[in-house]
């Protein structure tokens, strides 16, 4: 990512986590406050709500004492219901019904001492049931009063019962009676068109306004308790009233809820507004940075990259790019640090030019001081050999100078050719097809010359080093033989050359040369070093003597590999590229005629 990218990035991200944060803390704060005035409204209808259940109880108990009243002094009621006149039975069973009228009920029965429903107003054929526990839940109950499920000719409804009693003729009975709670009781209490209340009780749901599912209803009061709640009980606002419900079916008292509920509809529509303004503000708020920032980050770019052009075109070969600048700032500064900073790196070049021509220079003058020595040590050893025959028996001086003048001109050779090369500066080579075992067989004979050690030879049939150079080859030849003798502890042991053809790549023969002693061999960690230029593990030696082999090896493009053990010798293998084979050379021929037409 370029340094103008990420500066627009972050102008961008400066400028939006501020007013996102805003508008997230202004969001929250305002959904808390309406929240909160929306839950003191709930939590003021539900108080309400309790005042005016507490009402209808006490309106319902003063109904049903004055009932108790009149029904004591009622001398029919007395004969039909103590006396068991059969003829006032009739009268009886309308009792209730006319009683429930008159009080503005929508529940009354009466019972006799045993539970036995001897009049019903809201369903005369509860004549003779027996109900004997729904007084003493009724009365059980806080407050006196409690929710029960009545039955009518249509059907079951909920009325807000209480009980009550009175004594005639000497036995006691019990009024039950209460106010219906239907959908438009419920909308009474509500007062408020945007309020909801809801009635869950055990076998179902009674609400207000419309058709509400019961697990709307249980999430909401979930949602109050600090329960999970689900997407409806989240868009409302909910408290909820604990009410008594007594089931006569299984003879207990249990609660049942009424729920207050206020939906959040305004508040999510403000949301969304809030919203659609935030996003118009942040897209406007985005452009402004975006282009503030292209703006200032062109300006700070633009002198960057310049230097950046400026600074990739230096190297040691050119240093003299002109960094001068009259810029005050950082970017100024920093073009006066490169033009100091190139300034030394031109002194430091200058300096490291001469370093390295006098470097080179040593270098040269110590491989001639290598190479001269490996060239005259054949020529001391042959006037070694002539001073001793002349000793001995000077009548054989001629013939033993005669065998040996050929190592004396091949030395001389060989020190000319050097001289040939080293007159530049680096030795170039001489590439030309060159017969590997003549080369072996002069430095074989030239080290045998010197005596004390015992050189083997195994030649294969005319191995032809197609680019090769015969001074090259030789250097590598007589520098690998001589470190297999020096490498020798004692005169018994064996120096062994060898040369063969193997098979190489792409049908290519490679020509190997090996020399092999049985000396005190190398660690691994001097077998690691063994190339590297200066070491040695000689009294007196240079360190050159492998380095400079494996030089000539790489431009001869060859290989050389060692393998050695401590006490057992080594093995130095070259290979280097060789003549091709006939079917590879004729399919070469094929070609490059093929390429002629």
């Amino acid at each position: 990512m370029s340094f103008r990218s990420r500066l627009r990035l972050a102008f961008v991200a400066v400028v939006l986590i501020p007013v996102i944060a805003f508008a997230l803390a202004v969001r929250k704060t305002m959904s808390d406050r309406l929240t909160a005035q929306y839950q003191r409204r709930v939590d003021a209808l539900v108080a309400i709500i309790e005042d005016d259940l507490t009402l209808e109880s006490e309106e319902t108990a003063r109904q049903l004492a004055t009932l108790a009243r009149s029904a004591a002094e009622d001398n029919r009621l007395r004969l039909a219901a103590v006396g068991g006149d059969a003829a006032r039975r009739a009268y009886l069973l309308d009792y209730a019904g006319t009683a429930l009228q008159l009080a503005g009920l929508s529940m009354l029965q009466i019972q006799d001492e045993a539970g036995r429903i001897i009049s019903s107003g809201h369903f005369r054929n509860e004549y003779d049931r027996l109900e004997p526990r729904l007084p003493e839940l009724l009365a059980a109950t806080p407050g006196g009063s409690a929710l029960v499920q009545a039955r009518s000719p249509e059907a079951p409804f909920l009325a807000l019962a209480r009980v009550d009693s009175f004594r005639m003729g000497g036995r006691r009975f019990t009024l039950v009676g209460g106010t219906s709670v239907q959908r438009s009781f419920l909308a009474g209490l509500a007062r408020e068109s945007d309020l909801a209340i809801s009635l869950v009780y055990p076998g179902g749901v009674l609400t207000s306004v419309g058709d509400v599912h019961a697990g709307e209803v249980e999430a909401g009061a979930a949602g109050t308790e600090g329960a999970s709640a689900d997407t409806a009980a989240a868009e409302r606002v909910v408290a909820e009233l604990v009410i008594p419900f007594v089931d006569a079916s299984r003879g207990a008292a249990v609660d049942s809820r009424i729920v207050v509920t206020h939906p959040l509809d305004e508040l999510q529509a403000l949301h969304r507004n809030i919203d659609n303004w935030f996003l118009a503000a942040v897209a406007v708020t985005v452009l402004i940075a975006f282009l503030l920032a292209s703006w200032l980050s062109s300006r700070i770019s633009r002198p960057l990259v310049e230097l950046a052009n400026k600074t990739s075109r230096i190297d040691l070969n050119r240093l003299d790019i002109d960094f001068r600048s009259t810029r005050r700032d950082e970017v100024g500064a920093l073009s006066r640090l490169l033009g100091a900073m190139t300034e030394r790196l031109r002194t430091g070049a200058s300096r490291l030019k001469e370093a390295e021509r006098r470097a080179t220079i040593g270098e040269l003058a110590r491989q001639v001081n290598h190479d001269i020595k490996n060239g005259l040590t054949p020529i001391r050893n042959v006037f070694r050999h002539l001073v001793q025959v002349a000793r001995e028996d000077i009548s054989e001086l001629p013939r033993v100078f005669d065998e040996r003048q050929g190592t004396i001109d091949s030395s001389i050779t060989y020190l000319e050719n050097l001289a040939s090369n080293y007159a530049r500066l680096y030795p170039r080579l001489d590439r030309r097809p060159c017969e590997l075992n003549a080369i072996v067989s002069q430095v074989v004979t030239n080290a045998r010359a010197a005596g004390g050690v015992e050189l083997r030879v195994v030649l294969a049939d005319g191995p032809t080093v197609v680019t090769g150079d015969p001074v090259a080859l030789r250097r590598i030849v007589e520098n690998l033989v001589d470190n297999a003798i020096d490498s020798l502890e004692s005169d018994s042991g064996t120096v062994t050359v060898s040369t063969e053809i193997v098979s190489g790549e792409s049908d290519a023969r490679m020509i190997r040369v090996s020399v092999t002693d049985t000396g005190c061999g190398m660690s691994a960690e001097q077998k690691a070093r063994i190339f590297d230029d200066f070491y040695t593990t000689k009294e007196g030696g240079t360190g050159l003597g492998l380095s400079i082999v494996r030089r000539l090896v790489l431009d001869l493009n060859g290989t050389i590999r060692v393998e050695s053990a401590v006490g057992q010798g080594s093995c130095f293998t070259v290979e280097l590229p060789g003549e091709r084979t006939p079917s590879a050379a004729g399919e070469q021929g094929q070609q490059e005629g093929g390429q002629g037409e």
